[in-house]
């Protein structure tokens, strides 16, 4: 499929609504994806983040439930704000499509409003493991009735410990139905899981997961535990332009927030301890400009769609290979360019060779930029385009509060 207006199953609503989305052809893995799908095939798909995966299930999906209104969709993602992505998606596709009703259902936030949904007989429901158990297990939502089954980022599920509970999801549903599974990878569960639910899959595979976006470029920064927090301000104040910054775990990215909202930095804070408000407060104020950095932990290394970030800095390194690629592919997105920083301790430098591919055939191919030390005029590799900052600190702000306030959804 060459082109989204050439397919004559699309209904001309959908192609409109692609249309005002700015969409005008399909990606590599929409232009394969969307045919299968429309004809009714399951689908085993493996596409490089930031390839317009998403639009490649929710087209096809939608599509169906336009010509058959007693047809319904389940999507599972781990994350909530995955979950929150596709929904957005999901809205701007159905624009003009008012019949095709959806609802998310993930923790964090008050069941009351879940279940008023799902009392109005939603055609989509787009939901994390955890909650859509949880409703099951009420009776609240019956997954007798559901049509197509979509799972994304099932390996991101295995990783978070979901396996068992998408078994038994898909324990819920009835045996005819069609399937697409979407994995940046493939290990050994996913594999099996796939051969369990999918009937004799279209198999699609774009650039392997381990080659990282050409538009990304990737320097590093060796660095000491004790010098990162200096090393990130003079990052901040060398550069413009907005930043996502990733922490190992949940305090560190606490610690780190705080202590450059102490310097007047503009700071929102996602990762799993916040509550949904928070971290739907956190990703509004990226988004809008109004923080210019996001600090994270690996929750918001897939799932988060910010147009805008100019760079991405690994304050400490991901676990393994997969995670470094879908971190930094949080920038470069849609074509543009992008920076990729990461900081290197010496406890960092095996880690680093197998991420690199030095220490491990399963690696990454990269030969990124490294320098020890920086120049006084800070990092240039890091420039948006705009005149540089002076390379001074921030004055400390005395009057400190919470880098993001807690809001409903």
């Amino acid at each position: 499929m060459l082109s989204f207006d050439e397919s004559s199953i699309i209904p001309e609503e959908l192609k409109l609504a692609l249309r005002q989305m700015g969409f005008e052809k399909p990606t590599d893995v929409q232009s394969q994806a969307i045919p299968a799908a429309l004809e009714g095939k399951d689908l085993l798909v493996s596409s490089q983040t930031g390839s317009g995966k998403t639009v490649a299930f929710l087209l096809p999906l939608v599509t169906q439930l336009i010509k058959n209104k007693d047809l319904m969709g389940l999507i599972v993602v781990p994350t909530r704000e995955l979950a929150m992505q596709v929904r957005d998606v999901l809205l701007d596709l159905t624009e003009n499509s008012r019949t095709i009703t959806g609802v998310v259902l993930v923790g964090g936030v008050p069941m009351n409003g879940q279940l008023h949904k799902l009392q109005r007989g939603p055609k989509v429901i787009i939901a994390t493991p955890g909650r859509l158990l949880d409703h099951v297990r009420r009776r609240t939502v019956n997954l007798k009735k559901v049509s197509f089954c979509i799972l994304d980022e099932a390996d991101r599920m295995f990783d978070m410990g979901f396996i068992n509970q998408l078994k038994e999801i898909l324990a819920q549903l009835p045996a005819q139905r069609q399937n697409m599974l979407f994995s940046a990878t493939f290990p050994p569960a996913i594999k099996k899981l796939a051969q369990e639910v999918l009937k004799n899959p279209v198999e699609i595979s774009m650039q392997k997961v381990q080659a990282a976006p050409v538009e990304i470029e990737q320097s590093v920064l060796e660095v000491t535990h004790a010098s990162k927090n200096d090393e990130i301000l003079k990052t901040l104040n060398a550069t413009e332009g907005s930043a996502l910054i990733f922490a190992r775990t949940q305090a560190r990215a606490d610690r780190l927030a705080r202590y450059l909202n102490s310097y007047g930095v503009k700071v929102a804070l996602i990762h799993g301890g916040r509550t949904q408000g928070q971290r739907n407060r956190s990703l509004s104020d990226f988004r809008s400009g109004a923080s210019r950095v996001l600090v994270a932990t690996d929750i918001a290394s897939r799932g988060i769609d910010v147009p805008h970030v100019a760079y991405v800095v690994n304050y400490d390194l991901p676990q393994c290979p997969e995670d470094y690629i879908h971190r930094i592919g949080r920038t470069g997105r849609a074509g543009q360019k992008g920076q990729a920083l990461s900081f290197i301790t010496p406890e960092d430098k095996k880690a680093w060779a197998w991420i690199t591919g030095k220490g491990s055939s399963e690696g990454l191919n990269l030969a990124p930029r490294r320098q020890k030390g920086r120049p006084s005029s800070g990092r240039p590799s890091f420039s948006s385009g705009g005149k540089r900052k002076p390379n001074n600190r921030p004055k400390r702000n005395d009057n400190r509060r919470s880098a993001t306030q807690s809001t409903r959804y």
